[in-house]
Order: C-alpha cells, then sequence, then structure tokens
C-alpha cells in the first residue's frame, strides 16, 4: 500500500518565531519579516520537538516539492530549504541530537557547513548526512587527535574523504538562480542510497542515506552556522534587513509502509 503526504496532511505543525509569518492556503507562504531581534523563523514540520509526534519516515519513499524563493544573494540572511531530518538542534529548541538530513538546503554566508570536500560551505544544495550511524561513532575515540590534523590540507585533502564516507555525508552545489522560479524538485530516498532531481534532471546520487526515521520539514530562518571539519564551530543569527519568503505551491511523498 502507497502512504502519501500533501499539504492536507493534519500532521503540519506551524512555527513563527520573531518576523516569522506562515501562510497556508492553496499551497504555504514561509516568510521572514524585519523584526527586532537577530532570530526569525517561519517553518512547517510534521513532528514536534516533546516529541510527541515522533519522526514518520524512514526508505524507500519519493518526496516531491514545487517550490520556489525570494532569497536576495546580496542581502539575504541564514538558511532554507525543504526535505527530511532529526531537528539535531536549533534555537527554539533544548535538544539536540547527532544530525541526520537529506534535503535541499540554502545557506547564505556567513554560513561556512564545509561538510564535503570540494564542495562550498554555502549556497544552494542537495544534501545528505548521517552522523548517527554506527560507522560514524566509531570516530569518536580519535576525534581529539583526528580534528587538530585536519587543518593540515595535505592530511585533510588525504584523510578527510574517509572520514565522509563514515558520516555518510554527500552533496552537490546546485545554480542558486534556480530559486527563482518555481521548480519541480525530488528526493528518492533508499535503503543503499538516495537520488536528487530538479526539473527531472539529476543533480545528486550517492550511495549515502540516513539510516533511521527523520521528520519532514520546510523552512526560512535567520541562523548561521560555521562547521570546519578542523574544529573550528561557530553559531548565531543575523539581522534581517529585508524580506524574504520561501513558497511551497506542492508536496507529495510516497512511501510504501511494508518496506
Amino acid at each position: 500500500m502507497i502512504r502519501t503526504s500533501t499539504l492536507l496532511d493534519p500532521h503540519w505543525r506551524i512555527t513563527q518565531v520573531g518576523g516569522g509569518h506562515v501562510q497556508a492556503e492553496a499551497g504555504f507562504t514561509l516568510t521572514l519579516h524585519p523584526a527586532s531581534g537577530r532570530y526569525h523563523n517561519a517553518q512547517i514540520a510534521d513532528y514536534d520537538y516533546a516529541p510527541r509526534i515522533p519522526f514518520r519516515w524512514r526508505p524507500p519513499l519519493r518526496l516531491t516539492v514545487r517550490a520556489r524563493a525570494a532569497l536576495d544573494p546580496a542581502s539575504g540572511v541564514g538558511t532554507a530549504g525543504f526535505g527530511f531530518w532529526n531537528h539535531p538542534f536549533s534555537p527554539d529548541s533544548r535538544r539536540v541530537r547527532l544530525p541526520r538530513a537529506i534535503w535541499f538546503f540554502y545557506a547564505a554566508p556567513p554560513n561556512d557547513m564545509r561538510l564535503a570536500h570540494g564542495v562550498p560551505g554555502h549556497g544552494w544544495k542537495a544534501a545528505v548526512i548521517d552522523a548517527a550511524r554506527p560507522s560514524a561513532l566509531m570516530l569518536a575515540p580519535a576525534a581529539p587527535l583526528l580534528i587538530p590534523l585536519l587543518n593540515l590540507p595535505a592530511i585533510y585533502n588525504r584523510i578527510y574523504p574517509m572520514i565522509q564516507r563514515r558520516l555518510a555525508i554527500a552533496e552537490s552545489a546546485l545554480d542558486p538562480a534556480l530559486l527563482d522560479s518555481t521548480r519541480t524538485y525530488t528526493i528518492d530516498w533508499r535503503h543503499d542510497g538516495a537520488s536528487f532531481a530538479v526539473d527531472g534532471q539529476s543533480v545528486l546520487e550517492t550511495d549515502r542515506a540516513p539510516l533511521g526515521a527523520c521528520g519532514l520539514i520546510a523552512w526560512v530562518d535567520t541562523q548561521f552556522a560555521v562547521v570546519h571539519p578542523g574544529g573550528r564551530l561557530a553559531f548565531g543569527a543575523r539581522p534581517l534587513t529585508a524580506s524574504q519568503s520561501l513558497f511551497i505551491d506542492s508536496i507529495q511523498i510516497e512511501s510504501d509502509p511494508s518496506s
């Protein structure tokens, strides 16, 4: 039996923080308006943080989203996107987990999350990570030794691809101009990997994918994060000087719960 989730799904939970506003009519319009404070968030998700509503989704499934965005490359801040994750952390939740995600993800500078070797730490991406899998947890005892060494370019280039594979990280940088017009984005999440496409054209094919359950999310916010393999970390939020929006025309998930 095929299970589907659509814009009419009763599981949706709406989050509006600061200047964040969610309008639900034919689709969802997630907008940030300039307001006092730095952290603003407009978000829809099909789980909550308690978690009274647990993460619902596991492979195999296909996510199809029709969307566009109004994010000025010159003045835009924060992050935006849609897909699945395990809500590892955020300013509006005290819960912390190792990150697990499979999604289309946008990050404006000063975001600088260099998770995939050779892929910029900001921009519009197709991305996968699962730092909670056993192969990733096995790296923990060696982390105090590995992290300082990753600041040396020769060692970083030699050993980080192995670490990236253990963390099930795969990313592909996309043209940010795609955001200016409505596109069809698809994610095929399988037990043995994932496929990403935009308007039917493949943008990422990988044998890496999350092993555990995730929740569905779409959002636009003002967060930034700096995450370098060599140990440089920073988190915060940026002031918003102009409105920015994510427009979701449709969302559909096709999933076979018997698989």
